[in-house]
């Protein structure tokens, strides 16, 4: 077992080191080590952690990274050490040779372990099955997404109708030799005429915008950069489309590190440059916020929404296209708009409108969210209807129009998915849909279309593709779809769902997948998976590699229910952020010591994985319990709670964490700011757990540098330890998030699972994780 950091590194990339003094080092601020442990007794702390097998006994020597000792930053009166902030920039020698020997140390360790390509093998022939999307409609034709199994990325196909053989429109394949090259945002003209489509190379958030002929299948001449984090709505004219941009700077391709400042929304005329693109909103004087449009239904208007960062919240004004005498293109400054919702109090997603009645779901005064109607004529607050009222305890995770007059909406049952079809007049409800204990991961329908598709996941289940005739006197949804993986039997698992308390008395849910016939002895290697923040829910869905490791390795997967999530709306996001941070770390320590209480586990056998705010999550957790977990698996982690506000999209993380500028903010993030909560284990016999953590060189949402200060820190810190024998590396890759490249995806997976030693689980990241379907400029 060891403490690593998996970062995957592209040619260019490269780490360095020199010696310097201790790591745990924070100049001015006190840190009880006493209460550096929050647990019910010192006594829980399990016997077999001084236990050592002669494997664990080979110490590694970790490469010297120099410490700046004169990098002091003072926090309200605090001064705090920063010294390896020169591994902050990406580009220079120092960093890339500190990268490259870090993946000199942890590759070969990867590499040699004897059952690898065993593994790796078994992995690739059962990822090897189709994977398809949900059809929809678009002009004249029928579009969905589909890989046969190992390709890199889904491909595009069209058909006229539903029985006809798809062929290929869109390969994104073809965009790059190695597969890094995706599709991003997209969005077909009204009249299925054109496609408006993203490109992204290396994972990057970073996107360029092309346009393609349908009839022709060729793209036209029009290319558009400096585009993050967009949406893309087209105007029923079929003449242009509406899409968000960042002022053009000197590097923009997922490396640079520089905070994403003063978006703006363009309108750009197909056949033109984008020099020529219309500025049809700005806000100079508030460079954080964000903007996305949406064209209405009717073609009416343009609905812009606002954001300033990743609360669910938002300003909504409106403009009328009709009313602007020379089009979009024809405005010499801004779009003309009203602003009906002009604070930062509500969330407020567009659904539908039939003239000037429009329809909306909201969390205002709902924090498990309804759907309301306000008449643009008369928009005084009280006089706003509400269509569908907010459940008693469901939660409405999204809600769509269909086939006209009906709306579907989809809740949040305990983190299960129940599906609803209502009335667009009244709200009544006219049916439920059944589903089986799982999620709707694809839904497509709109007003237009008289029928929709679902996609049900779960756990044990790939994916079923349903379809619905919504013109139908009686709604009978048929099996459109469904996808079988050869070699895993359902019948073979078990999937449960349990709910335990928090240190606090707060009942978490948590779902636990093994195998039928499990014995619980407290021997089974276990993955615990959690996230816990920016109001995402974690709900039940497909992993293989999961599943293999739960068939070929005898383990346990547990995935908790975290606060801070949107798992029971916003009152549940709310209990686990900001000033309550520390609850989402209490009821992940709370998830542990059920698992090892029930006998599914002990520390020495138990792993954790998280990713983004998840990786935030396990960093703070082995800090804090390092007695309690046998590893933790970090995939692009928030490490530097005291700076991540300054880098690329960070600022917009702050309605979530709080930011170091303000004081009362700063003492709440540094006393569990992963970097500046290290410690060596002060009890005898008790070592860190093994760490793996993942990074990207092109990650531009949460930036290498966050990985790299962290590990350079727990390297120095441990390597004199000695009771420390558990490894700590660290690989960096050249594609962020994994995007797109799926032999390096297994490679990893294989290496993730096997190369920690001692019988310690763990289970590699997943190519798409459950979460990834963040709102824009989401961490």
């Amino acid at each position: 077992s060891s403490v690593v950091v998996c970062c995957r590194i592209s040619t260019n990339h490269l780490l360095t080191s020199a010696s310097g003094r201790s790591a745990s080092t924070i100049a001015g601020y006190s840190h009880s080590r006493a209460n550096y442990w929050p647990c019910r007794t010192i006594s829980s702390i399990p016997a077999s952690s001084s236990t050592m097998t002669s494997t664990e006994q080979q110490r590694w020597q970790y490469p010297d990274a120099r410490r700046d000792a004169s990098v002091i930053e003072n926090y309200h009166g605090s001064d705090i050490a920063d010294p390896y902030r020169w591994l902050e920039d990406p580009d220079s020698k120092e960093t890339q040779e500190f990268v490259e020997a870090q993946n000199n140390l942890s590759r070969p360790y990867i590499d040699g372990n004897p059952v690898k390509e065993t593994f790796l093998k078994r992995l690739t022939e059962l990822y090897n099955y189709p994977k398809t999307g949900c059809p929809f409609r678009r002009g004249n034709h029928f579009y969905h997404y589909h890989n046969t199994g190992l390709q890199n990325q889904s491909v595009l196909y069209s058909y006229e109708n539903l029985t006809d053989e798809p062929k290929v429109f869109l390969d994104p394949n073809t965009f790059s030799e190695d597969g890094t090259v995706a599709l991003g945002a997209m969005q077909f003209s009204k009249d299925g005429r054109y496609l408006a489509y993203g490109v992204s190379s290396s994972g990057s958030d970073w996107q360029t915008i092309k346009v393609r002929d349908v009839e022709s299948g060729e793209d036209l001449e029009d290319k558009l950069e400096h585009i993050k984090f967009s949406s893309i709505a087209w105007t029923h004219d079929h003449k242009g489309f509406f899409y968000g941009r960042y002022p053009a700077g000197d590097k923009a391709d997922g490396t640079e590190t520089d905070a994403n400042l003063n978006q703006m929304l363009s309108y750009h005329v197909v056949g033109t440059p984008q020099s020529e693109d219309t500025l049809c909103w700005e806000c100079p004087e508030e460079p954080k916020w964000m903007c996305g449009a949406e064209v209405t239904d009717d073609g009416e208007y343009v609905v812009l929404v606002i954001s300033e960062s990743c609360d669910p919240v938002n300003r909504l004004y409106y403009c009328k296209l009709t009313d602007l005498p020379d089009g979009v293109s024809g405005c010499k400054d801004q779009l003309p708009y009203v602003k009906l919702v002009d604070n930062f109090d509500a969330k407020y997603d567009y659904i539908a409108n039939d003239g000037r009645q429009f329809t909306f779901m909201t969390n205002l005064n709902a924090p498990r969210y309804k759907v309301i109607r306000i008449n643009f004529d008369d928009v005084e607050q009280e006089k706003w209807v509400d269509v569908v009222a907010e459940h008693s305890k469901d939660v409405l995770s999204w809600c769509a129009c269909v086939n006209q007059d009906k709306l579907v909406l989809c809740y949040l049952q305990d983190v299960k998915n129940v599906l609803y079809l209502h009335k667009l007049s009244d709200g009544s409800c006219v049916t439920q849909f059944p589903l089986d204990v799982g999620s709707i991961a694809g839904y497509t329908g709109r007003r237009e279309d008289s029928f929709m598709f679902y996609k049900f996941t779960s756990y044990l289940t790939p994916g079923t593709i349903y379809y619905c005739d919504l013109s139908q006197p009686t709604l009978e949804p048929k099996m459109h779809l469904e996808t079988e993986v050869k070699g895993v039997k359902q019948s073979d698992f078990e999937v449960k769902q349990i709910f335990y308390e928090s240190y606090d008395r707060t009942r978490i849910p948590m779902f636990i997948v093994h195998r039928k016939g499990i014995t619980l002895d407290g021997s089974n290697p276990v993955l615990l998976y959690g996230y816990g923040g920016f109001n995402i829910a974690l709900e039940p869905g497909f992993s293989l590699s999961r599943l293999l490791f739960i068939q070929h390795l005898g383990g346990v997967l547990a995935v908790a229910n975290l606060r801070g999530g949107g798992e029971y709306g916003e009152t549940w996001h709310k209990g686990g952020m900001l000033a309550k941070k520390q609850n989402v770390f209490d009821d992940f320590h709370s998830a542990a010591e059920y698992l090892i209480a029930n006998k599914y586990t002990n520390s020495k056998k138990l792993a954790i994985q998280g990713g983004s705010n998840g990786g935030l999550l396990v960093g703070a957790c082995v800090n804090q319990k390092p007695y309690l977990y046998g590893c933790g698996i970090a995939q692009v982690g928030v490490m530097d709670m005291l700076r991540f506000h300054k880098f690329t999209i960070g600022h917009a993380w702050c309605s979530d964490y709080g930011c170091s500028d303000k004081e009362e903010e700063f003492h709440w993030l540094v006393r569990y700011s992963p970097l500046h909560t290290i410690r060596k284990p002060l009890i005898a016999g008790v070592q860190f757990p093994s760490m793996i953590l993942f990074t990207g060189d092109h990650d531009d949402r949460v930036v290498p540098l966050h990985s790299l200060k962290y590990i350079a820190t727990l390297q120095q810190e441990l390597k004199d330890h000695p009771d420390q024998v558990r490894r700590v590396m660290t690989v960096e890759v050249g594609v962020h998030r994994w995007c797109g490249d799926a032999v390096i995806v297994v490679i990893n997976m294989s290496g993730f699972m096997l190369f920690v030693g001692n019988g310690c689980p763990s289970s590699q990241p997943d190519l798409m994780l459950s979460h990834v379907l963040h709102c824009t400029a989401h961490c």
